[in-house]
């Protein structure tokens, strides 16, 4: 599905510009090191924190996606280690300084403590997770993400999914979103920041 969304779009799906959860909230990738983008799309957030002095790698399942995020970054003469990978076939052994998931809220509930689970199997100990998408009230507002409540974001729901970890920022909040035609207006948002214990 996500293959053929990207492949029939004649432009960047989402827009160019990173998400702006990560520039209004420089401090999360201040401190350098790697950083490990899942499900990255055309690559807008993963080129952002590679601008920002990140030693970046990407993956996400769909090719057209890939190629647009390795010419994106090479527009914006980063360096990009850029990988063409279902959320399966990644090796989660490799561990890095952060870990993005950017509206990755493809998984229900079933799926969900998978995905945790692999996301905290690739940081290392003191490393940060950032996730950024949506909560339930999204699917009213209907200007983008998936169509099913249960696979939103709440504030208990990410609390207990990483249960002792520190947390530096939760917070759910609507605002009005232009990131291409994927993400567009009125939008029920959530920030999670935390370290992995350790």
């Amino acid at each position: 599905m996500w293959e053929e969304r990207y492949k029939t779009s004649d432009s960047y799906l989402f827009g160019l510009e990173p998400a702006k959860f990560l520039t209004e909230n420089p401090w999360i990738h201040q401190s350098g090191g790697t950083a490990l983008c899942v499900a990255d799309g055309e690559g807008r957030n993963s080129t952002h924190l590679a601008r920002a002095g990140l030693s970046v790698t990407a993956f996400d399942m769909a090719p057209t996606a890939v190629a647009r995020a390795q010419e994106l970054a090479k527009r914006a003469g980063v360096a990009l280690d850029s990988h063409q990978s279902d959320w399966q076939s990644w090796d989660w052994s490799r561990q890095f300084d952060m870990v993005f998931g950017i509206f990755i809220q493809f998984m229900g509930p079933e799926g969900r403590p998978g995905q945790f689970a692999d996301m905290a199997r690739a940081l290392r100990p003191g490393g940060r997770l950032v996730l950024h998408g949506y909560t339930p009230e999204q699917v009213d507002l209907g200007t983008g993400g998936p169509p099913s409540r249960d696979n939103m974001y709440t504030e208990d729901l990410l609390r207990t999914g990483f249960d002792g970890w520190r947390i530096e920022r939760l917070a759910a909040y609507e605002r009005d979103v232009q990131e291409g035609r994927g993400h567009s207006g009125r939008s029920a948002l959530i920030d999670f920041v935390a370290v992995k214990p350790g």
